[in-house]
Order: structure tokens, then sequence, then C-alpha cells
């Protein structure tokens, strides 16, 4: 007699459960690399423009306000990518998500890199930043890989790879642009995004940790969390402020380097950018002394360094070479501040709800940006106004507005309000995948 067949239901399906514990460890020093070079290739792109707003604009006949408008727009895409792209990962298998998002930068970077006109360009650039969220949907997925002892060193380390893609993207951009026009830096991206999709494919573990939400209630569940969870309001006004300051900073800094203070060209100004990177390199340091439960130690120094940088900075707004120690003294000093707050940050948020990890990221990273995008505009008014006093002055006053801010998160934890949970000294670790949110792997 004939077997029938069985039919099999979507359960059975499923990939077979991989121990967490075993999945953590696959996170060896490789993959981790090849995440944090991932994060920072895909956020690069919404950067390479603002060192080449004269050469895209004459080189495609546009009005210096329509030129301007490529740096708005790749901001715009990428914020919108952070708000309705990341959540999907609490829904969908993240490796898959990841591989896809990347791939797909690839692609609008080649349109972006072959526009013949204004309405290609910024269409290609706001694809491009919208999809290049691919980087905020690797941090948490590391983050989950990562063993609980060690996640701030594993965010440390990934978020590294994200701030050198910022900060080395216009000194990159400037150098190729120099060597053989604009679009050779859109080119070069979009092949190395292409190589970290096919790598990601690879190398990393299928991960699912559905929310059990369509993607309505998923959307509408990321601004829920900021009214359920104090800790997520509390760190994202610290990453909007502390963002906003280094916003004022790398807007305003071209500014002066280029006024008669200094007179330097534009391709010595991007140089800046290496000077940044070295205080980005604190993220790993910062990590470590997270996972030793200091994460509270970790983001009040670092804001107190963010006071005392604008300090520094002021002191480097008049030209000679004690004061050009000052300035770069004090570039080094602020990104290793606002390095360390959003490593501490991310740490105490991702400690909250484990399942929920792309929705915390999504939610705090949308009012950190936010908060970039509100210093840019501040700092744009401010040095017509009154130049780079003016913009030393906003820039303290953030960076006060951020002591102020974690001086109240402590007081709301002594007094009782506010759990110390998620990141605060001496709390457990989360772990890394919630229960029934098995890794699995294909």
């Amino acid at each position: 007699m004939a077997r029938t067949p069985t039919r099999q239901t979507p359960e059975a399906r499923q990939p077979v459960a991989e121990d967490p514990a075993r999945a953590a460890s696959r996170l060896g020093r490789g993959t981790l690399l090849l995440m944090s070079v991932a994060t920072g290739l895909s956020v690069a792109g919404n950067y390479f423009a603002q060192p080449l707003l004269d050469l895209i604009g004459r080189d495609l006949h546009l009005s210096a306000s329509t030129a301007a408008l490529v740096v708005t727009v790749a901001q715009t895409g990428y914020g919108l990518g952070l708000l309705l792209l990341v959540p999907l990962g609490d829904l969908l298998e993240r490796r898959r998500l990841a591989v896809t998002l990347c791939t797909l930068t690839a692609v609008f970077l080649t349109v972006t890199a072959s526009a013949p006109n204004a309405a290609m360009l910024l269409t290609g650039t706001a694809l491009t930043g919208l999809t290049s969220c691919a980087a905020q949907v690797v941090v948490p997925f590391a983050a989950t890989l990562s063993a609980p002892a060690e996640r701030g060193r594993t965010v440390g380390t990934v978020m590294t790879g994200l701030l050198l893609g910022i900060l080395l993207a216009r000194t990159a951009a400037g150098l190729l642009a120099e060597l053989s026009g604009w679009r050779t830096i859109y080119w070069v991206n979009a092949a190395l995004m292409l190589v970290m999709a096919v790598l990601l494919r690879l190398r990393l573990p299928a991960l699912r940790t559905p929310a059990g939400l369509r993607y309505p209630a998923l959307l509408r569940s990321t601004l829920a969390l900021f009214v359920a969870e104090p800790v997520l309001r509390w760190r994202a006004a610290l990453g909007a402020l502390a963002f906003a300051g280094f916003s004022t900073l790398w807007t305003a800094v071209a500014f002066l380097m280029s006024g008669p203070a200094y007179g330097w060209q534009e391709s010595a100004i991007g140089l800046l950018g290496l000077v940044g990177a070295a205080g980005s390199l604190s993220a790993s340091v910062a990590g470590r002394m997270a996972d030793r439960g200091l994460v509270h130690r970790v983001t009040g120094v670092s804001a107190f360094l963010l006071l005392g940088s604008w300090g520094l900075l002021a002191a480097g707004g008049s030209g000679g070479g004690w004061s050009l120690a000052a300035l770069l003294a004090g570039v080094i000093v602020l990104d290793l501040a606002v390095q360390g707050l959003h490593i501490s940050n991310q740490h105490a948020v991702y400690a909250v709800r484990p399942e929920a990890r792309n929705r915390l990221n999504s939610a705090y990273m949308t009012s950190y940006f936010a908060g970039g995008a509100v210093g840019s505009a501040l700092t744009s008014v401010v040095w017509v106004a009154g130049g780079w006093d003016a913009v030393c002055v906003l820039g303290a006053g953030l960076a006060g507005a951020v002591v102020v801010v974690w001086i109240g998160e402590r007081v709301w934890i002594r007094t009782g309000r506010l759990s110390a949970d998620g990141g605060a000294e001496g709390a457990p670790a989360a772990a890394p995948v919630a229960a029934g949110n098995p890794i699995t792997r294909k």
C-alpha cells in the first residue's frame, strides 16, 4: 500500500534551533571584524558628498542650493530607514535582512555614481540612505550573538567601524575625487558593499527572533517602547544631545579651517577626519568597561570630557601653532567622549529587552540622528551670527545639557524611580536571546 506523504507544518520546516552559547562562540574575531567593516561601509555612502558638493554641482550644472540638498536627502533617507526598516530585524530573519539591505545599497550607489542629472542624483542618494540602515541591523545582531559578559566590547568594536566610516568617508571621497572625479568613490563603495553582502551571507548564522507582531503593530510597538522603558528615554536624550554636539563640530570646522585663521585647502581639511578617527578607537575600551559593570561611570566621564573638549576647541579658533594643537586635541577628546557615551548608551538600551533589540535600536538611533540634524541646523545659524566663538558656546551648552541629563538619571536611580537594570553598575547582563526566540542556522 502506498504511503501517503505527510504535509509539513510551517513549524516543522523551521531550521533546527542552535544552542545560544554555541552560536555566541561562533562570533570570532574575523566575523566581528567583518561586521565592523560592513557597518562602516554602509554608512559611509551618506557622507561622501559633503566635501564634493562643489565638484558635483559643476559637473551636473546644479545651483549651490540644489547641490546642498544631497546631504539633506541622504540624512532623511537614513532616518526613514532607522524608523521603518530596522525594526524588521525583530520580525524577519536577520542575516537575510542584512544581506538584502547591503545588496540594495550597492545597487543604489551605482544609481548615484551614474546620475546624469539632479533628479537621479537625489533619488540614488535618498535610496542609498534608506538601505544603509543595514549598519543598525548589524549592530544589535552582533550584540545578540555575543556572550553576555562581552556585549559591551562587541558593540564597541562594531561601533568603531561605524564611526570610522562616518569620519573617513570625507577623506576617502576627497582623495579619490582628486584622482579620477567625484563618481569614483560611489563606484568603489558599491563594489565593496557587494563583497560585504557575500561575506555576511557566508559568515553569519541565521538568526530569527520573531516578535509575534505584524509590521504595522511592530512599528507601533517601537514607539510604545519610549513610553514603557524609561532607560530608553534617558539614554535617547543623552545620545541625541551628544550627537548634536558632534554634528556641531563637524559642520563648523570646515568653515573655520578654510577661513582666514588657517586658510587650509579642502583636501587638507578632509584629513581632519583622520584626527577624529583616533578618538573613535576608544570604543573598545568603553565597551570593556561597560562589561565590567561601569556603564554609568563611562557615561559620566564621557559627559565631562565632552564638556571639556569645547574649552580646547574654543582655544583653537585663532590660528597658529598652539591654537592648532588645542584644536586637534579638542577634536580627539570630543570624538572619544561621544564614542564613550554612545557605547554606554547602547549597552544600557540593549539590556532592557533582548528580544526587541532591533526596535530598541531603531528608537534610540532615530533620536540619535535627529539630534545630529538639529545640531547641524543650529550650527549653520550660529556660525553666521557669531562665528567660531558662538559655535563653541553652542557646543558647550549641548555638552552641559548632557551632564545635566546624566545627573538626572543618576538621581532617579538613587531615589528608586528608575531601575538600575539595563546597564547600571552591578546589574546582571541580559541573556543574548530571549527564551522562545532561538538562534537558528540553516
